[in-house]
């Protein structure tokens, strides 16, 4: 990286219901890689997903214990002061994208990072054309998804160049636009697995961070409460 390039900050939205070691992985992934900053972004009310199990403030706070000391990892929480503003609702990613180019100025490179599955869906997503206007959009590819080769009409109309970008410079050069194609080893590991180990009343010590996990027992998530 160039000493002159400007530093590119990457947003990596997610329930994070918990945020578990897979998450983790793949967020210094992506640091490492690209040399970025990771900002870790807590969805208020998914419109894509079912209510969360944890409250916002809960699924905060286990976001903030897992970096916790983690270099090139910050916790955002810029969704979650939204939806107390908008009094719960839907939170959809053209809004955050509009709200932090608001904070951060249009020069700066910002990117958002999605899986290979949320790409095939994109489509489908709130004002979906307009996410190219305000930042990158970095694509971490997952097993047995495999990535569009050559892009849909619909989507190279939207990129930079119509393509895939293959430089990562590319990510600094401009502030937006760009579609990037980020390889990563992916480590197993799903919210869901934690939580149904949780209510099991199975160990998530190889699951989640020790925090996390201190964390989850302090509160009582996700466990079945009977009686």
């Amino acid at each position: 990286m160039s000493a002159l390039s400007p530093p590119l900050t990457v947003y990596y939205g997610g329930t994070f219901d918990p945020i578990h070691n897979a998450h983790l992985a793949i967020a210094v992934g992506v640091r490492d890689a690209l040399a970025a900053q990771v900002h870790l972004v807590p969805a208020a009310d998914p419109p894509h997903r079912p209510v969360p199990g944890a409250s916002a403030a809960q699924r905060a706070q286990m976001v903030a214990l897992a970096i916790a000391g983690v270099p090139g990892l910050e916790l955002d929480t810029i969704e979650l002061r939204r939806a107390q503003r908008l009094h719960g609702q839907p939170s959809y990613t053209v809004d955050t994208l509009t709200e932090l180019r608001q904070r951060e100025g249009f020069s700066r490179p910002l990117a958002w990072l999605i899986g290979g599955d949320s790409l095939a869906s994109l489509q489908q997503w709130h004002r979906w054309t307009e996410l190219f206007e305000l930042a990158h959009v970095i694509v971490v590819a997952r097993p047995g998804n495999p990535l569009p080769q050559p892009l849909p009409p619909a989507l190279r109309n939207c990129v930079r160049g119509g393509q895939w970008c293959t430089d990562a410079q590319q990510l600094r050069i401009h502030p937006q636009g760009c579609l990037y194609a980020l390889p990563l080893p992916l480590q197993d590991g799903s919210a869901s697995a934690v939580r149904q180990a949780v209510a099991a009343g199975l160990p998530v010590a190889g699951l989640v961070p020790a925090a996390v996990a201190d964390y989850l027992e302090q509160q009582q998530l996700y466990r079945v409460h009977t009686g």
